[in-house]
């Protein structure tokens, strides 16, 4: 008896599903082991990288702990166990950290005046490509405020450059890059690019006391009255801060 149209298309779908179902049984048997394998595998792989990530949290706990642990070292006078400490860190630590204790040690050595050796370690840093743009530019500056005797004013002011042609010098460390180049320039003989960067520091907001005085009297003696700049400056922001409260 011949098949209808609706029995003849339930017959090859029937045909079908089996065909599919051999074919899944031929691929069980022949690469079943390696499925296996591969889904075990992946497993493993994916309990690995939380254990990893488990033991990376653990790890930076236990390198914060060491960190704390050595600065109490070191204020409670206990250097030498304070630099085996950062030693560590700088050798066992993750980049922050390696920076930090890399930083304590120079500036160890800087009071001991050894100002090769936290210069050396400042290099370290400012090389350091897996660490933030901030922490190398200020461990650069570091590094060539402790090397300054020994460099040639060019060398400082080809050094701080990136930092002083800065398009936003409010937020770097323009203001200790700038008085650097600017002692550079002045010891150069180049008086007006002196006087003009002791300027412009003088009239960043926020700047310290301490540097805003000193610049302010360098800028003057320069011939650059960093004084009415500053008054002048302060005025157009309050003005502009009164503008946008208006609105």
């Amino acid at each position: 008896m011949a098949l209808g149209p609706t029995d003849n298309k339930a017959f090859l779908q029937e045909v079908d599903e089996a065909v599919r179902k051999d074919r899944l049984d031929t691929i069980m048997q022949r690469y079943g082991r390696w499925i296996a394998a591969a889904v075990i595998a992946a497993l493993i792989a994916f309990g690995g990288y939380l254990y990893w990530e488990h033991r990376q949290d653990n790890a930076r706990g236990e390198q914060a702990e060491r960190m704390v642990a050595a600065l109490d070292k070191l204020q409670s006078g206990q250097a030498d166990a304070a630099t085996a400490d950062f030693r560590k860190l700088e050798s066992e630590g993750g980049p922050a950290y390696r920076a930090a204790a890399q930083f304590q040690q120079a500036n160890m050595k800087a009071e001991g005046g050894d100002l090769k050796a936290a210069a050396a370690l400042m290099a370290k840093v400012a090389a350091d490509a897996k660490l933030d743009k901030s922490l190398r530019d200020i461990a650069l500056i570091r590094q060539t405020a402790f090397e300054y005797d020994t460099l040639k004013p060019e060398t400082v002011i080809a050094r701080m450059k990136p930092m002083v042609d800065a398009k936003d010098p409010a937020s770097s460390w323009f203001a200790s890059a700038a008085e650097l180049s600017a002692v550079a320039h002045y010891r150069l003989g180049q008086y007006e690019q002196a006087g003009a960067l002791y300027g412009r520091i003088a009239k960043l907001p926020g700047v310290a006391k301490s540097l805003q005085s000193r610049t302010v009297q360098m800028a003057g003696m320069l011939g650059v009255d960093a004084v009415a700049d500053r008054a002048e400056d302060s005025a157009e922001a309050d003005k502009g801060a009164a503008a946008s409260a208006k609105k």
